[in-house]
């Protein structure tokens, strides 16, 4: 199949074998509808505010959650003339949080490019975020009370579990428990509020719609898990990222934890790297021996487990070219290099 791919699309996703040409074609012809709805959204007439509200949006992204209104709306009618708007809310929503994440992590890069708070500084970054975040709800305001109702329980997750990391686990909390409940808020959130989105416009029946969010949060769940274990087992000619970002800014992620569960004398040194800020010689040894370290096996275990749990719920719904898609996902999210 010769289908030209947008590069608001992963690379190569809608070409897999095991997606069907037609939906393919189909899911393709939306995507592109929906980045005018995005650069629609953001064509201010305010210089500075275009620029940076436009930064992100041009800098790109996999449109992964768009991906999952779109598909998930065939479990029902995808006819309904307000998918393209519901996929663009998603992504709308989710670059927002970007903008606010790049400030708190004081992160420098955000896809290959300045961040906005590199380029702008925090206020400004800050600022655009929340005004994202206002074009996001404008769309959303004629999308009908419980798409509204929906954003807003998204929205706070989103919020609470960026609390969470920020603040660390409480004395007595697992460390471990603390950093899934983060990432199901901060991430899974949006991913499963994704597909019930797509769902709902799609007027599935509610048990279709129940059964689609349950997969989405457990896609979520590994979307986040494969992004831990690829900032420690890739290569940057994979990934398009530089490994060991978070050893160096001593970010506890699902390997590190359960390295540091071992007690095991000869992984002392490694154990005592993680946590805590690492200059460049440090993060190089650290990652070393984390790619070394079992706790890798044990991590992409749960990282299987969670992609399994997806595809067990898609199991249960009726034949189509949108579950044989969704399955594909969860496919690709579990294997993914980059």
């Amino acid at each position: 199949m010769e289908l030209q791919v947008s590069g608001a699309v992963p690379s190569g996703f809608l070409t897999l074998p095991s997606i069907d040409e037609t939906l393919a074609r189909e899911i393709q012809a939306e995507l592109e509808q929906v980045e005018k709805v995005l650069r629609d959204a953001v064509a201010e007439s305010d210089p500075l505010l275009r620029e940076a509200a436009s930064h992100l949006l041009e800098a790109g992204g996999k449109r992964f959650r768009a991906i999952l209104v779109l598909l998930s709306a065939r479990f029902g009618d995808a006819t309904n003339p307000d998918l393209v708007s519901a996929a663009a809310v998603v992504e709308l929503t989710h670059v927002a949080t970007l903008y606010h994440d790049d400030v708190m992590d004081e992160a420098e890069l955000r896809r290959g490019s300045p961040s906005a708070n590199r380029r702008w500084g925090n206020t400004i970054a800050i600022l655009t975020g929340d005004y994202v975040f206002a074009r996001a709800s404008e769309i959303l305001a004629d999308l009908g009370t419980e798409a509204v109702r929906l954003q807003a329980q998204t929205f706070g997750r989103l919020v609470r579990g960026q609390i969470l990391e920020t603040a660390g686990p409480r004395p007595g909390v697992d460390p471990m428990k603390h950093y899934l409940d983060v990432i199901a808020d901060k991430t899974a959130s949006l991913i499963a509020s994704s597909a019930r989105f797509g769902a709902m416009v799609g007027n599935a029946d509610p048990e279709v719609v129940e059964t689609l969010t349950r997969a989405g949060d457990a896609l979520g769940m590994a979307f986040q898990l494969s992004d831990d274990i690829l900032d420690v087992a890739s290569e940057t000619e994979e990934s398009g990222k530089t490994p060991g970002t978070d050893l160096r800014e001593g970010v506890l992620t699902l390997p590190m934890l359960y390295a540091l569960q071992g007690t095991e004398p000869e992984h002392a040194r490694l154990r005592s790297l993680l946590g805590r800020p690492l200059n460049d010689e440090e993060a190089a040894e650290a990652l070393a021996l984390l790619r070394a370290h079992p706790a890798m096996d044990e991590a992409r275990a749960d990282l299987a487990a969670w992609g399994e749990r997806a595809q067990a719920e898609l199991a249960t719904l009726p034949e189509c070219p949108a579950k044989t898609a969704f399955l594909a996902i969860c496919d690709y999210v579990v294997n993914r290099k980059g």
